[in-house]
């Protein structure tokens, strides 16, 4: 049969047609009168989709340049610091903080869980400077608590500041950035925006950019006091990606759309899509009597799922691609061959949802050898759609 390629992974993410077109036409100067304008709306949408009244950064990067962004600007070389680690970008940011000569606090959790938090009060000494976290560890599926672990660190009364990597956290969880007092939340551009990798964006408190006022580790292009300045003006301190930027725009106004005209109203419905996808995800494959790696705190983001005994879940990676030219991930480091994760978030819907567990079902017959009740994981993903559609039903309907 035909094969479409179609991506299932948590990053790049399909990419919105709206948005492919707005790249295809930019042609714009990032000095010109017309991108700051472009560039103004994006920065005040994006405060919009993220929920916050705090300043807005939007950069030309990667995610993880961000990341480093959130370790140069509120830290000194010495500060002791706080990292909540379950998984392989947990240790990215244990990593970015030993590399700008932070003492380095751990509290770690298997591959899969999510952390104690009585472990994390313990930690939570005055002198702390800052705690960094992940909202979904998307290496293995697993969500973390991230107001519960926003109220400890208010808690303490001290000035330690909480960094949140939500960068596929963002537009599939519910965040209450400025009420639960989170510093700097970080997204990514390839991940529920629905537009390519290449922009990186994050939320920062007036707490934060008070830190840095007295921080001293070096940086340069992630300068984030140059960056709020240049942005007042409506430019960027360096030379933007200016057809992203277009991009990023179709995909903000297609969220708007997706509520009414509402941008927040169509956030809320982008995170309800992802729950309801990542909902339907869990049952199918559960009713294929398979296990899910992260059962107890599971993501909205992206379901991990552990290979069949004996299978090695590259197997089943390269089926998906062989077969249905589908892209899932594998899993990454000490999981790598162990599970399999399907992402649903950014522009996916039911049908893609549907598809891919009706692909799984034909994918493990092939890999395992072993009769599959094929329409078991599909029925029970209907199943999860319908009671939501019957509860989305006006009285009286």
């Amino acid at each position: 049969m035909l094969r479409k390629n179609r991506l299932f992974t948590p990053g790049p993410t399909p990419i919105l047609p709206a948005a492919q077109t707005a790249m295809a036409s930019a042609a714009m100067h990032h000095r010109t009168a017309e991108f700051r304008a472009l560039f103004s709306r994006v920065l005040a949408d994006m405060k919009e989709f993220i929920g916050t009244s705090n300043d807005v950064l939007v950069l030309s990067s990667s995610g993880t340049g961000v990341m480093e962004g959130s370790v140069s600007n509120l830290t000194s070389p010495g500060d002791k610091v706080l990292v909540l680690t379950a998984g392989k970008f947990g240790e990215r940011w244990r990593d970015l903080a030993k590399a700008f000569g932070c003492v380095v606090e751990v509290v770690t959790a298997p591959y899969g869980g999510t952390f104690s938090l009585d472990e994390v009060r313990q930690k939570l000494t005055p002198d702390i400077r800052a705690v960094y976290a992940q909202a979904t560890e998307s290496s293995t599926g697993a969500r973390h608590d991230v107001k519960s672990i926003a109220k400890l660190v208010r808690a303490t009364g001290h000035d330690t500041l909480l960094v949140v990597d939500a960068i596929t956290g963002l537009g599939t969880t519910h965040f209450d950035v400025d009420g639960w007092g989170i510093d700097v939340i970080i997204g990514g551009s390839q991940k529920a925006l629905m537009i390519p990798p290449g922009l990186a964006y994050c939320a920062v408190s007036e707490r934060a950019w008070k830190r840095m006022e007295t921080s001293k580790s070096p940086r340069y292009y992630f300068d984030f006091r140059k960056e709020r300045k240049a942005a007042a003006k409506g430019e960027s301190s360096y030379t933007p990606a200016t057809s992203l930027f277009a991009g990023l725009a179709a995909a903000l106004e297609f969220i708007r759309q997706m509520g009414d005209g509402n941008l927040g109203a169509g956030r809320e419905a982008l995170i309800n899509n992802a729950e309801l996808a990542a909902e339907m995800t869990r049952a199918g494959a559960q009713a294929l009597g398979l296990k899910l790696f992260a059962a107890s705190s599971p993501a909205a983001a992206l379901t991990a799922i552990q290979s069949p005994v004996g299978v090695d879940s590259g197997a089943i990676i390269k089926e998906f691609r062989e077969s249905f030219a589908a892209v899932v991930a594998n899993g990454q480091g000490e999981m790598k061959g162990k599970l399999f994760r399907i992402a649903h978030l950014g522009y996916y819907d039911y049908l893609d949802t549907i598809g891919i567990l009706a692909a799984l079902e034909q994918v493990l017959a092939t890999v395992t050898g072993k009769p599959v009740e094929y329409g078991a994981g599909v029925r029970a993903a209907q199943e999860v759609y319908a009671r939501a559609a019957e509860k989305r039903q006006p009285v009286g309907a």
